[in-house]
């Protein structure tokens, strides 16, 4: 996690010490940065207070890494990260699974929190920058299932067609490339497998729309979205104001990044 040195040099490059802050870019600039600091701050006293055990939600329990390959950390820690999929989660680990694409893993997150919440599930994680693979492979060893995990570098759409003879779920977060990947008239095996998608409308403002029009013939849609976080906090959390606990469930988002889940319509929830 990056200190307050990290977070002041932030401020001076974005914001010259000759620049007055009255227009609305300007403070926003200001806030995020000062409120990644403070996420910072409350990341060192989770350490302190619980180690680096996932404290609640989906994958409570969890062993985690001191640090986030992209994005936020402390909400991953506390267990209300991306909240939303939450039941969608729970729900396909009642589905049978046996097979799980991760295409974005980062360090780890899903392939791993699914790894251990599916134990009969092989998980097929993708990322194309090293550090985030190398992070997901000490997540993976760190809990127990590096067997279950085989991890790779570029995902592409062609190799959707060999996981159509399992019961296989998508889970993909490539901050926007999922508008050139997830496309059914290229990828027609993408009809026979259940997905879990965030969209990015900040790169591709009719995303939502592009993917209800590709999908709905052949998949039931949910679509998911971001709302305030309701967890299970520490009492050391609770004791401080509510600012820091609101903090300390943010993750770091500028816009709404909406999740599709979907289900193939062939596809019976029965195991």
């Amino acid at each position: 996690m990056a200190g307050s040195k990290a977070t002041a040099g932030a401020i001076r490059a974005h914001l010259p010490m000759d620049e007055r802050l009255e227009q609305p870019r300007q403070l926003n600039a200001l806030l995020r940065h000062m409120g990644q600091w403070r996420s910072t701050v409350l990341g060192n006293t989770f350490f302190r207070h619980h180690g680096l055990t996932i404290y609640a939600g989906v994958f409570k329990g969890m062993e985690y890494l001191d640090h986030s390959t992209e994005g936020c950390l402390l909400p991953r820690l506390l267990g209300c990260y991306e909240q939303e999929l939450h039941d969608d989660l729970r729900a396909f680990a009642d589905e049978g699974l046996e097979a799980i694409v991760d295409i974005g893993c980062a360090e780890g997150y899903y392939a791993v929190g699914l790894a251990r919440l599916m134990p009969e599930v092989t998980v097929h994680a993708y990322d194309t920058e090293a550090r985030a693979r190398q992070s997901c492979l000490a997540l993976a060893e760190k809990n127990g299932v590096s067997d279950r995990i085989q991890i790779g570098e570029t995902f592409s759409g062609d190799m959707f067609e060999a996981f159509t003879d399992r019961r296989t779920l998508v889970m993909i977060d490539t901050e926007g490339f999922e508008e050139q990947l997830m496309r059914p008239d290229e990828w027609p095996a993408l009809a026979k497998l259940a997905v879990v998608m965030e969209t990015h409308p900040d790169k591709h403002p009719d995303i939502v729309t592009t993917m209800h029009q590709r999908f709905s013939a052949t998949h039931d849609i949910q679509v998911r979205r971001t709302a305030l976080r309701v967890s299970d906090l520490p009492e050391w959390l609770l004791a401080l104001p509510q600012l820091d606990q609101l903090i300390a469930t943010w993750e770091f988002r500028a816009t709404q990044t909406p999740w599709f889940v979907m289900r193939p319509k062939d596809w019976s929830t029965a195991a």
